[in-house]
């Protein structure tokens, strides 16, 4: 218990220090005037300890809760004594090397005093609208360096006792393009602070702020306990993932091994590529929170989010690395790149290790919205006024099936729980551009036993603009060959994004889909800056999440309703999950199902039927030592093997790499349904019980790369 505060005042505490963050993110919606802000809710509020330590993590994106720690932190270790600290004041801090993710995503940190002494802290951000990099909007895909990325700052104090510095002010307001907006940003930051501050200082008058600091330190050791008392609850072992970059010049790895042993976890980047020289690099701070971003809603989503869950955690980037790069890498798409890169790894191997657990594998899932594709437009408004347009489609997001459920078609990120998807309406009128069309994609979830979300598609032209044309940027580049979205357990991946341009094309019939545009050219735009002229079309397709689990395990009621609604169309309903359906009358043919689903078996393993009866998935005895979906651990010490739990086969002796001892199909990904894009490059590689051929599990690598092998000690 904290200090002398009883459970029922701790618990009250603990709820107003909650309320507090919601409230101010409020204050910082109704102020701010962007779409990406007040709609998208690309934001953050938290509270912060005297020494910088997170107290209480707030809503919005989560990558940025650890980060704006080190921000805090930053600003005490280098500028307490010149130019001080004091009661009212406002750092402003950008600077990617030293915290931030990235340049556009500006902290203001507010300093909490209580009678005359340093109480705490309130951090907050938002992706403000510009920072005068080379390209406008703050992302920018021309830089080659970070210099070329726009104003960065390390700590700038902002507001002095209250009064803010006019000469600060305006000389952020002169590096860019949009002073009106990038002004509004961060007076909706000042707000959303003044609110959090004034709420805080009632906290303390109302329940004394001794009170309070004992609660927060309770809350700290708690947290941390309570999560060392999870991994307790988790087997010991090594899971592994490994995600690819594919820029139009080049395919990049990221490779991870996540280390659980007794009460912590080791998250080791050892094996990834140097940095790029495009900015899609990040820093180690930000691949720190990036790593946080899936843990706390993943293991930790009953817990409070705050300093403790980073004690049992060690983190091992290699510098220099494409997740810890040296300065000048740029790094300003770092957010949409190798950040959601680390944010999908650190999905991958929290899922596995949570699959491997009977009482936690309710947890674990395929991984949602791989690429978090994202564009930007840029140009004269109808006043003539020069605006950016940061669009919010890249948050409507996907859910990765789970052990119990289908994906959520559409389903923001599990990294931004906070996060929407704003109104067409509302894009369309804070810049002058139209839609043709926002749709889902069927097809686009990647099959499991549990299919991935549907994800969706969306077709824009430049309207009402005095110029000839309006500027687009591309983000962040991957997803195009390679599958970002991955399944887990034997589920497949989710489709690829695609970014076109349709140059001279017939915009004035309006086109419903992409099938029904036609034009004179088209360039596949996957990466950087264009010119969209008047008669130009730019088309997009979000990726969708990752299955979970063998498509053939899949109840066939579930693949035709599916079908009956559009989400699957029946090819991949014949061809991949198996079920021959009659969509006359609405109905399954079982018969016909079975003899597909055992065809499908057959093809698996070369032809060879499987040894036992497919019809029906056999009562195998749980032994409460499961290594994932498909697979347990039988028997103990010398005698114990690795047992598939849909027929019963014994595989192989414990110990041993289980991949290395059943049979496994290399095939073009396009096997794993339509707009999966067959480059020669990136293949499924399927692992099989050699009984009943069920998948067990599904990597997508890169022409010779070898298969994850995981360890799990039971």
């Amino acid at each position: 218990m904290a200090g002398k505060v009883d459970r029922f005042t701790f618990e009250i505490i603990r709820h107003k220090l909650f309320r507090v963050t919601e409230e101010a993110a409020i204050a910082l919606e109704n102020v701010s005037g962007t779409p990406i802000t007040a709609e998208g809710h690309d934001l953050m509020v938290s509270l912060y300890t005297a020494d910088g330590s997170l107290l209480v993590g707030g809503v919005g994106f989560l990558h940025h809760l650890t980060s704006a720690s080190q921000a805090v932190k930053h600003v005490l270790a280098n500028f307490s004594e010149d130019p001080g600290i004091y009661e009212d004041d406002v750092y402003l801090f950008n600077d990617s090397y030293a915290a931030a993710l990235h340049a556009p995503d500006v902290y203001l940190i507010s300093p909490v005093h209580w009678q005359g002494r340093l109480a705490g802290f309130v951090a907050d951000f938002v992706h403000v609208t510009d920072v005068g990099g080379i390209d406008p909007g703050g992302f920018c895909p021309t830089a080659r360096e970070s210099f070329h990325e726009g104003f960065s700052s390390p700590g700038l104090k902002l507001v002095e006792r209250g009064k803010l510095r006019k000469d600060v002010f305006g000389t952020i307001l002169n590096l860019v393009r949009d002073p009106g907006m990038v002004g509004l940003d961060l007076k909706s930051l000042m707000a959303a602070n003044h609110v959090a501050k004034q709420r805080m200082l009632k906290i303390y008058q109302d329940y004394g702020f001794e009170n309070v600091d004992a609660v927060g330190n309770e809350l700290i050791a708690e947290s941390e306990r309570l999560l060392r008392e999870r991994l307790l609850e988790l087997p010991d072992g090594t899971w592994r993932a490994r995600q690819y970059y594919d820029m139009p010049d080049r395919t990049m790895r990221v490779e991870l091994a996540a280390t659980k042993e007794v009460d912590s976890l080791t998250f080791d980047f050892t094996g990834t590529d140097a940095q790029y020289g495009y900015g899609i690099n990040c820093c180690y701070w930000a691949t720190w929170g990036a790593l946080f971003a899936p843990l706390f809603p993943l293991l930790a989503y009953d817990m409070v989010w705050n300093d403790g869950l980073t004690k049992p955690v060690k983190l091992i980037a290699p510098e220099g690395t494409l997740v810890n790069a040296r300065r000048p890498a740029p790094v300003s798409i770092a957010t949409t790149g190798m950040v959601h890169v680390v944010n999908n790894l650190s999905i991958i191997v929290l899922s596995k290790m949570l699959g491997a657990s009977e009482k936690h594998k309710n947890r674990a899932t395929g991984i949602w919205a791989g690429t978090h594709m994202h564009y930007q437009l840029a140009g004269l408004k109808a006043d003539g006024q020069f605006g950016i347009h940061h669009s919010t489609d890249g948050f409507a997001g996907v859910g990765g099936g789970r052990a119990f459920k289908d994906g959520i078609d559409m389903g923001g990120e599990i990294s931004a729980p906070y996060s929407r998807w704003a109104n067409v309406e509302r894009h369309e009128m804070d810049f002058p551009h139209a839609y043709l069309f926002r749709q889902l994609v069927p097809d686009s979830g990647g099959p499991g036993k549990y299919r991935g979300g549907l994800s969706h598609e969306l077709a824009l032209i430049p309207n009402d603009t005095p110029a000839d044309s309006i500027t687009a940027l591309i983000m962040p580049g991957k997803g195009t060959e390679y599958t970002t979205s991955p399944g887990i357990f034997g589920g497949y991946p989710g489709c690829n994004t695609a970014s076109i341009q349709f140059r001279k094309a017939n915009v004035a019939e309006l086109p419903y889909n992409v099938a029904s545009i036609a034009s004179q050219d088209q360039d596949y735009v996957r990466f950087g800056v264009t010119e969209l002229a008047k008669q130009d079309i730019m088309y997009l397709r979000f990726d969708g999440g990752g299955g979970y689990g063998d498509p053939l395990d899949r109840d066939p009621e579930a693949v035709l309703e599916d079908v009956l609604l559009g989400l699957v169309t029946t090819g991949p309903g014949e061809d991949i999950y198996g079920v021959i359906m009659d969509l006359e009358n609405k109905s399954v043919d079982r018969e016909a199902t079975r003899e597909k689903r055992l065809a499908l078996r057959t093809e698996r393993l070369g032809g060879t039927k499987p040894k036992v009866e497919t019809g029906t998935r056999y009562e195998v005895p749980r032994t409460g030592k499961r290594i994932n979906e498909y697979l347990q651990v039988f028997g103990d010490g010398d005698e114990a093997l690795v047992q598939c739990t849909w027929c019963g086969e014994n595989i192989c002796p414990a110990d041993a790499d289980w991949k290395n001892h059943v049979p496994s199909r290399k095939s073009s990904v396009a096997r794993a349904g339509p707009f999966r894009v067959d480059s020669g490059k990136f293949f499924l590689l399927e692992f099989f019980c050699p009984s009943c051929a069920t998948a067990l599990d599904v990597d997508v690598t890169y022409l010779d790369d070898p298969p994850l092998i995981d360890r799990v000690y039971l």
